[in-house]
């Protein structure tokens, strides 16, 4: 069997079952995992996927696909796919039994207060990976907080906030 595939489900799947409060907080160990440990690729290529991944309609981890893709081509799609979805469907289908189980129980209210700030550290430590990643020089780390801000401070649709950083980004820094 492919040595990639077997590394690609080997590190989905743990992924996959770190994913604790949505996808993009298991990045910062997904980028460091294909960049530094198997080096599939680069920060700025990994970026390049997360962004095309961000843009694409579908789930949010599409760039899981993406990776699977730059690997080992349709197999990589594959097992990579399965490896992220699978294990984590499975838990959280056990999970919502046991939540729907102790709906009544008073320690449910103090869980849900602590998975608020742990899933907000962990997003953030994402975002953080990726605007690294992403911002080579000042003007698009600039770019980068000016979204950033918009985001937090307005109610504008991602999408639009996409296009009118791809935009100032064209305008400041040129076609090439």
């Amino acid at each position: 069997m492919n040595h990639d595939l077997v590394s690609l489900a080997a590190i989905f799947s743990q992924l996959s079952l770190l994913a604790f409060g949505g996808g993009n907080t298991i990045l910062p160990e997904m980028q460091r995992q294909v960049v530094e440990v198997h080096q599939w690729m680069s920060k700025a290529d990994f970026s390049a996927l997360f962004a095309l991944a961000q843009a694409a309609p579908g789930p949010n981890m599409m760039v899981v696909t993406l990776v699977g893709w730059h690997v080992a081509g349709w197999p990589g799609v594959l097992v990579s796919s399965a490896a992220k979805f699978g294990p984590s469907s499975l838990v959280t289908i056990a999970a919502m039994h046991a939540w729907e189980r102790f709906k009544t129980r008073p320690w449910r209210r103090f869980v849900q207060a602590g998975l608020v700030p742990m899933t907000a550290g962990l997003v953030a430590a994402s975002a953080s990976l990726i605007a690294q990643a992403s911002d080579r020089n000042w003007t698009l780390g600039a770019i980068t907080a000016g979204v950033a801000v918009l985001a937090y401070k307005s109610r504008l649709h991602p999408l639009w906030l996409l296009a009118a950083g791809s935009v100032i980004g064209l305008l400041a820094l040129g076609w090439s």
